[in-house]
């Protein structure tokens, strides 16, 4: 069934609203006219006071904006009939309630425990241990449910699909009273309740003004005193309508290649890490994967697994060479064709070669592509600290480069991007020395880099120079769908400016280079012909050496369409390098797309 059906089945139960009222002025008439008088209920004489109406209520949909694909597929807000139990005093008997246990996947022992301790509307959980998943019925079986008092099985609203996932971008809710205080002290908000949930990460925090809504649609459940059902109230469905609000939000996002490459990097036996796709042509973040994935049903503040590693900054390794190479360029203090000499030893600062006796003679391009530490040890000696941070602010690094509006719709900063780090170049600039210039320039010491930042890097490279602004949102618009607002592609630059297009060419052609000749060559048998980068970082983990691996490029080489970047973090020392493998299953996934 598609949302919007399912959206229409829930509001059909709004048309019942005006029946349902009569029926409450009916019960306000008798509580009105005969609000003293004395009544015997079970040969005693009470007040009628004490067995008036009141409503057992539940909130069906909390009337939050939803988050969209580029495809139009929603993110956020799942419809579904749900069996909701409310408080009564009187429980059918076993016999009765042994039909409605099986569909609950429960005992009737079970069942009528649950129901006699509850104080409030409980909707029945999915069995199996999925914290926050509400059991899901297909209409048909929604109708074979027996009719009992106090029993309901309605369209419920979950925000998030099941499972756990590695969109970390999209975030999580929760209550937070601190936030609803400081709403509360603005004469122009709404007065929210203290237990609305409010975003607390990712999406869900930075677009948290646009998507709260005007309130939601409430399912109440008339009992008296006793908790006795009235006869004849039934449920009545109370909403707040309005045209325009809740609104949506279009992130760029295609959420059917977000699951294959969760599954992909599962597959791959992937634990930490990240991997992120963008569009050569706007920049915008076409999927974004973070491992450990999250379950945003339930959040550990303790953990680490809700934060998105894809804006996290780490060591780069390897990759970060491309920068090396744009400064030398840039500087004049190397040429392409010059000639190194590695022996497999620097000589000093007790850096060596990756590779075990050395190179022996190559000349800078061909030190680019398998990966030399001598050569650009040699070349972070020729530079400074200032040139090689100047060079990687054009190239987007060691900045915060996400896409960002100063004043969205003439109101705060809006930085759609959550958590996102700019990453770090020197520690301690004036205390840099030839040592600390020769361990950056193989991408370690202090350098810090983030998933993103380095697919973008790219993407700065394709355009010769200029750095795109990473988009997470196209549009936003209204509940009825006209536009309220769209996010424009737009640049990122630096005061610094940017490199020459030559030089940005020349690397694209060493980063081919990469994959025919050098350290990449595993990637020939990509269904399309590759570009791109390895690195490797050492790393410590709980006082454990280990190896941080990635791989950055694009493809297809001839036409580029997509930029990639792939971190596995904290791999065995001398292992298999399984970044360049994710990278390659990525780029055919794509391929397999078209």
């Amino acid at each position: 069934m598609s949302l919007l059906r399912k959206k229409r089945i829930f509001y059909l139960l709004l048309s019942f609203a005006a029946v349902l009222g009569l029926f409450a002025l009916r019960i306000a008439w008798i509580q009105t006219t005969s609000a003293f008088r004395a009544v015997t209920v079970g040969g005693k004489t009470i007040n009628e006071l004490a067995v008036r109406q009141r409503e057992e209520s539940i909130e069906l949909d909390p009337g939050r904006g939803h988050i969209f694909d580029r495809n139009g597929k929603a993110l956020t807000g799942e419809i579904a009939w749900t069996p909701i139990l409310f408080p009564v005093r009187r429980l059918p008997e076993d016999s009765q309630l042994t039909a409605l246990a099986t569909v609950l996947k429960t005992t009737v022992p079970e069942l009528r425990s649950t129901w006699e301790r509850l104080e409030r509307p409980y909707v029945w959980p999915k069995p199996g241990g999925e914290s926050g998943q509400p059991l899901r019925l297909d209409e048909a079986t929604a109708h074979t449910l027996p009719r009992i008092e106090g029993l309901e099985v309605l369209p419920y609203m979950a925000r998030y699909g099941p499972g756990d996932r590695g969109n970390q971008w999209l975030g999580f809710v929760t209550q937070r009273p601190d936030v609803i205080r400081k709403l509360r002290e603005h004469k122009h908000q709404p007065d929210y309740a203290m237990t609305l949930q409010v975003g607390a990460a990712g999406l869900e925090k930075t677009l948290d003004g646009f998507l709260r809504g005007l309130g939601g649609v409430r399912a109440a459940y008339t009992v008296d005193g006793r908790k006795d059902p009235l006869g004849g109230m039934g449920t009545r469905v109370n909403a707040n309508t309005s045209r325009y609000y809740p609104l949506q939000i279009q992130t760029t996002i295609d959420d059917v290649l977000q699951q294959k490459l969760e599954r992909l990097a599962v597959k791959l036996n992937v634990t930490e890490g990240a991997v992120v796709v963008l569009d050569v042509k706007t920049a915008d973040i076409v999927s974004m994967v973070s491992l450990p994935f999250y379950d945003p049903h339930h959040v550990d503040p303790a953990l680490e697994n809700w934060g998105n590693k894809a804006v996290k900054a780490f060591a780069p390794g390897s990759i970060f060479k491309t920068v090396i190479a744009a400064a030398a360029l840039e500087e004049h203090v190397t040429a392409p064709g010059e000639v190194f000499h590695c022996n497999g030893q620097y000589g000093k600062y007790g850096l060596s070669c990756w590779k075990e006796g050395g190179h022996g003679n190559l000349t800078l391009e061909e030190g680019f592509a398998k990966s030399c530490n001598v050569v650009f040890a040699t070349l972070g000696e020729r530079l400074n600290a200032d040139v090689i941070a100047r060079t990687a602010a054009k190239l987007g690094i060691g900045r915060s480069i996400g896409w960002r509006d100063p004043a969205f719709l003439g109101g705060d900063v809006l930085r759609p991007l959550d958590q996102e780090e700019a990453g770090a170049l020197f520690s301690n600039p004036a205390a840099v020395d030839g040592g600390v210039l020769a361990q950056t320039a193989i991408g370690q010491r202090d350098v810090l880099v983030s998933p993103l930042q380095a697919a973008n890097l790219v993407v700065t490279l394709l355009h010769g120079g200029q750095v795109k602004a990473p988009r997470l949102v196209r549009e936003i618009r209204y509940k009825d769908g006209s536009l309220l607002s769209d996010l424009p592609v737009q640049a990122s630059p630096s005061s610094a400016g940017q490199i020459h297009p030559q030089t940005a060419n020349r690397l694209l052609s060493w980063m081919r280079l990469v994959v025919t000749d050098g350290t990449g060559r595993t990637l020939q048998q990509a269904k399309w012909p590759l570009a791109g980068k390895s690195g490797t970082a050492e790393v410590l983990k709980n006082n454990e050496q280990r190896n941080n691996q990635w791989f950055i490029g694009y493809g297809p080489v001839d036409r580029p369409q997509y930029a990639v970047a792939v971190l596995v973090q904290n791999r065995p020392k001398g292992s298999k390098h399984l970044a360049a493998e994710l990278f390659r299953r990525t780029m055919d996934v794509l391929a397999s797309q078209g």
